[in-house]
């Protein structure tokens, strides 16, 4: 136990009532008034000192922001590279093997990975021979899970689905591939803007993770540049690599809002999605009206509510 908590743990015994009357913090005496100021004393330094561990356990408890800490699975970290001489302030030859790999941001990686999963580098650096061993792979899972479900896969309209299905899953997940940097290809403008830019009703097409089924919808993106535009094509390119994954919804809207924020650095950025879920129209509840919209506002999005406003009544989610 912590010296703090021990001396919290002890003012609280000491404060329960003996025989009827409370117990104090310092030892009674015969002195009278002198007791009872001592007494008083400890205790208003007791209250000071609870008051002041509560209120640095709010301080440590706030939101920390979501770009503060990459969120990547630490199996997938690049090995070293070969090391090279640099020279130290004072002028010696010095090796060293740090190698820039990681930027401070989960959505933008240096070495060509955006939040990478484990296997994702596999998957990026594999050669032919390697593909087709993958490819081979997933043909044999997809026949397993014809035939578990009850079909022939040598009949003649199946004879080729593992093939199929292999490839286009393949295509479905090509955003593991990508990285935002090579997609944005410095499409950086500096113009002396510092109006709002909406690209809207962008189609977006995903897997669900859990159940590997789509969802599909349209994404709405705003942002206010610091000078810099980017290239508008850029914007819908960045929600296709992120949705190339296997998502959920509300992870691929931070991810769109994350990525140009870091990438333009603009003063505000919000991204809004509303898609429909396979896995809630086709089994489960099976409502097929219902749609599932998310946001994800930062900069002065945030901080201004008539900036938010402005934004949600431009891509029509305020419709009353």
């Amino acid at each position: 136990m912590a010296e703090s908590d021990r001396h919290e743990a002890r003012d609280v015994v000491m404060a329960l009532p003996v025989n009827g009357a409370p117990a104090s913090a310092t030892p009674t005496s015969t002195n009278g008034p002198t007791s009872n100021a001592a007494n008083a004393n400890a205790n208003a330094s007791s209250n000071n000192k609870r008051r002041k561990n509560r209120a640095a356990s709010r301080r440590s408890a706030k939101r920390r922001h979501s770009m503060s800490k990459a969120a990547r699975d630490p199996r997938d970290e690049p090995e070293s590279k070969a090391t090279s001489p640099v020279r130290d302030a004072a002028g010696k030859e010095t090796t060293s093997s740090a190698v820039a790999t990681r930027s401070p941001s989960p959505c933008i990686d240096f070495d060509g990975l955006s939040r990478p999963s484990t296997g994702t580098r596999a998957r990026l650096e594999e050669n032919d021979e390697e593909r087709q061993v993958r490819l081979e792979k997933m043909r044999g899972a997809v026949r397993t899970i014809l035939e578990c479900v009850g079909e022939d896969p040598d009949r003649a309209g199946l004879l080729g689905t593992p093939d199929r299905y292999a490839k286009a899953l393949l295509d479905f997940t090509q955003g593991y591939q990508q990285n935002v940097r090579n997609v944005v290809n410095e499409a950086i403008f500096h113009e002396g803007h510092n109006e709002m830019v909406i690209v809207k009703d962008i189609e977006v097409f995903s897997l669900c993770e859990h159940h590997m089924v789509p969802f599909t919808g349209k994404m709405h993106i705003g942002y206010i540049p610091f000078h810099s535009v980017i290239g508008i094509s850029k914007l819908p390119r960045i929600a296709e690599m992120f949705s190339r994954r296997l998502q959920i919804q509300e992870r691929l809207t931070k991810d769109v809002a994350n990525a140009i924020m870091e990438i333009l650095q603009p003063q505000g950025v919000a991204v809004v999605m509303e898609s429909s879920h396979l896995c809630m129209v086709m089994r489960g509840v099976q409502k097929t009206s219902a749609t599932t919209i998310t946001s994800c506002v930062l900069g002065c999005f945030e901080s201004k509510e008539k900036t938010r406003n402005e934004f949600l009544s431009l891509v029509g989610v305020n419709r009353h």
